[in-house]
């Protein structure tokens, strides 16, 4: 097992507030004011880019950290998580098909990072890749249209063609290919790593008795 430290590196700065910019951007997104929902759309994009940015860091300097493993793939889901969730909660999208996303994401994001702390990481598949890379344009698709909403001058002119693009069944059709592709790679990494898994399961079973 490798020990895991708390080092707070720039690329570890840099992922912590890719978490803490998460309740901000929901704070913005949800509230009545239009100026905060163009804001929100700001710090997203902020808060995304500390994800590219603390990896090119760490790669660039060698700060790679035991502790920046474990963080990095939680604040992402953190912040992928919250938006599908707000995207619920202002009812653009099905719940059902965002709790499959979420729980998902944390299911194997949990797996591999107790891999990880075994030592035994789990390599990430060109579909899982494919997958967030997806996941990732339909939040930002929503997220641009609906803050485009706010502004009047945009909707004024733009307005017709803006709701088409938000057409229940357009986000119906979007969420339930993201949400296909996350069950398919749930299955995929499962059966990939069933060996890892059913060592799991026998080291859990060892320690219950």
């Amino acid at each position: 097992m490798q020990k895991v430290e708390l080092q707070l590196t720039l690329p570890n700065q840099l992922t912590l507030l890719r978490v803490l910019l998460t309740p901000v951007f929901v704070f913005l997104i949800i509230s009545p004011s239009p100026l905060n929902k163009q804001l929100s759309l700001i710090v997203f994009v902020i808060a995304a880019l500390t994800d590219w940015y603390d990896g090119w860091v760490a790669r660039k300097f060698g700060n790679m950290s035991y502790w920046g493993k474990f963080l990095d793939p939680l604040a992402d889901k953190i912040l992928s998580s919250a938006a599908l969730l707000v995207y619920v909660y202002l009812d653009l999208v099905d719940a059902w098909m965002v709790w499959v996303v979420i729980v998902r994401d944390f299911l194997i994001t949990g797996l591999r990072l107790y891999a990880e702390y075994l030592d035994q990481p789990i390599v990430t598949s060109r579909s899982a890749q494919a997958k967030t890379f997806g996941q990732f344009v339909v939040i930002y698709y929503i997220l641009i249209l609906y803050v485009g909403k706010s502004v009047p001058g945009i909707y004024a002119e733009w307005g017709t063609t803006i709701d088409a693009l938000m057409h229940p069944e357009v986000l119906f059709g979007m969420m339930l290919l993201i949400t296909l592709s996350n069950v398919g790679t749930a299955i995929a990494y499962l059966f990939d790593n069933r060996k890892f898994i059913w060592e799991l399961y026998g080291r859990f079973r060892t320690d219950k008795s």
